[in-house]
């Protein structure tokens, strides 16, 4: 069973990650896993796409038929322009309905396995010592502080263990975010930066010839 204090640290990074990436983006990502992974919703939208590609073909023909002169023909052409989009609007209603379902469980799913298992361990470890600092390093109130609400007196509690980790990924991802701006600014001003000309008081002295 792995540590409790590496746990807590990797929900901590799990939760920065999410909160930084977006919980919309990450829903999006997983639902395009889905719909490819999955034989169902990859058949379902293979015959959207069909659908549409048949859409556009009967619409641009359609267009170029004369109603006047081709009534039969405009007519027909007509019809399956109508038939299409009812299908395209009836699969497009039971697509994101689907989608909004596999959102709601997905995000379920994120929430329980972050903040829903923190505050579970936050409540199960509440008067548990994550480690125990040696006795005179720090004064009476840091280590009530260092101990809140519930963990031995002297101790870590797992709180005070989650924020000291939530601290250290949030500097180390800023840190890295800063790096990386710095690496990417310095590699665009060095692209900018003109090539240098010889002057032509420079090229004639380069030629000239001794006597």
């Amino acid at each position: 069973m792995p540590s409790i204090l590496l746990v807590v640290f990797v929900l901590q990074l799990a939760i920065h990650l999410v909160n930084t990436i977006g919980a919309s983006t990450i829903n999006s990502l997983l639902w395009v896993l889905y719909t490819r992974l999955l034989p169902s919703s990859s058949k379902a939208s293979e015959e959207q796409t069909e659908l549409k590609s048949q859409f556009m073909k009967v619409r641009k023909e359609l267009n170029a038929t004369s109603s006047q002169d081709e009534f039969a023909k405009w007519a027909k052409l007509r019809r399956q322009h109508d038939k299409l989009v009812e299908q395209l609007e009836k699969n497009k209603s039971s697509t994101d309905s689907t989608k909004t379902t596999f959102d709601s469980t997905v995000s379920t799913i994120r929430w329980i396995g972050t903040n829903g298992l923190r505050l579970f361990i936050q409540f199960w470890y509440s008067k548990q010592a994550m480690f125990w600092i040696p006795k005179g390093w720090v004064p009476y109130y840091a280590e009530w502080l260092l101990s809140f609400p519930r963990a031995p007196l002297g101790s870590v509690s797992v709180q005070a263990w989650g924020l000291a980790c939530g601290a250290i990924v949030l500097l180390v991802s800023d840190a890295i975010v800063a790096i990386v701006s710095l690496a990417v600014g310095a590699g665009s001003q060095k692209a900018k930066e003109p090539m240098k000309v010889p002057s032509e008081k420079a090229a004639q002295g380069g030629t000239k010839k001794e006597l």
